[in-house]
């Protein structure tokens, strides 16, 4: 009996790997990128790369491991989840209340060491933040804050609280 279960567990393991989610592989430059609106200094771009991009954009760098299942499936749920919360390739195609929201987000979560998730710093060490790298990152989203204020009208950007 030991034997036919395995077997037949070695055969939905070999099945399952035919199965795999859509990629999220965006084709060509994504207009709605925050940096298309609000400019991004090169180190800016160069950690939103290696720790934020894999799951709050449009294109993911798949590791090599990604093409095994269940593997695949339990990181597309991470990005799906991950651009829910927020995607930068998206950002300013949402309302800006929005927009103002999440670079606040952005800059809490990055201070209090949430983001990048340890589940992904664990097998992306090139991910895990320096003291400057966070706060290349805050600096960004609050410049970005500090633009919107210029721009566009306060009650615009925050709810007034009653």
């Amino acid at each position: 009996m030991f034997k036919k279960i395995m077997l037949f567990l070695l055969a939905v393991l070999v099945i399952i790997q035919f199965i795999h989610p859509k990629k999220n592989k965006a084709d060509g430059p994504q207009p709605n990128f925050v940096g298309a609106v609000y400019p991004m200094p090169d180190n800016v771009k160069a950690v939103f790369a290696k720790a934020c991009n894999d799951c709050h954009s449009n294109n993911t760098r798949y590791p090599w491991y990604a093409m095994l299942q269940p593997v695949h499936w339990w990181m597309n749920k991470h990005i799906e989840d991950g651009k829910r919360h927020i995607n930068y390739d998206e950002y300013t195609n949402k309302p800006l209340r929005y927009q103002y929201h999440k670079m606040e987000e952005t800059i809490e979560m990055v201070k209090e060491g949430e983001m990048p998730l340890k589940s992904y710093t664990w097998t992306h060490k090139d991910a895990l933040l320096t003291d400057a790298e966070k706060a290349a990152i805050t600096g960004y989203a609050q410049s970005v804050m500090d633009s919107m204020k210029v721009r566009y009208p306060l009650d615009s950007l925050v709810r007034r609280k009653n």
